[in-house]
């Protein structure tokens, strides 16, 4: 699947795309007990990801001020206060769910 192929989602307005953007992103900042390398093990993108994903959409920041807008602090701050060790077995699901993102061409 191509995750950027055009869809329905195409059709929703932009104002209903950004406020549910900005809820799902409220929602991770509240819950940081869900860690980065879960979210990875699990959809196959994190908050890293979605920090990336605002660049490619036109943000003119860079890697870690895209990074603070998501976690709603510094990247320094976040792993010493939110982040825990990866463990192998997260780090190995994690390797899993990414390589269902590759798209086949």
């Amino acid at each position: 699947m191509d995750t950027n192929a055009p869809d329905s989602l195409d059709q929703l307005p932009d104002a209903v795309a950004a406020d549910a953007f900005r809820r799902l992103v409220r929602h991770l900042q509240h819950r940081h007990d869900a860690q980065n390398i879960d979210l990875m093990g699990l959809s196959g993108f994190c908050r890293n990801c979605l920090a990336d994903w605002i660049r490619d959409a036109g943000f003119e920041g860079d890697k870690d001020a895209a990074r603070e807008i998501i976690h709603g602090m510094p990247m320094a701050e976040w792993k010493a206060t939110r982040q825990s060790p990866a463990t192998d077995e997260q780090l190995q699901r994690m390797a899993e769910s990414v390589a269902k993102n590759r798209v086949e061409k």
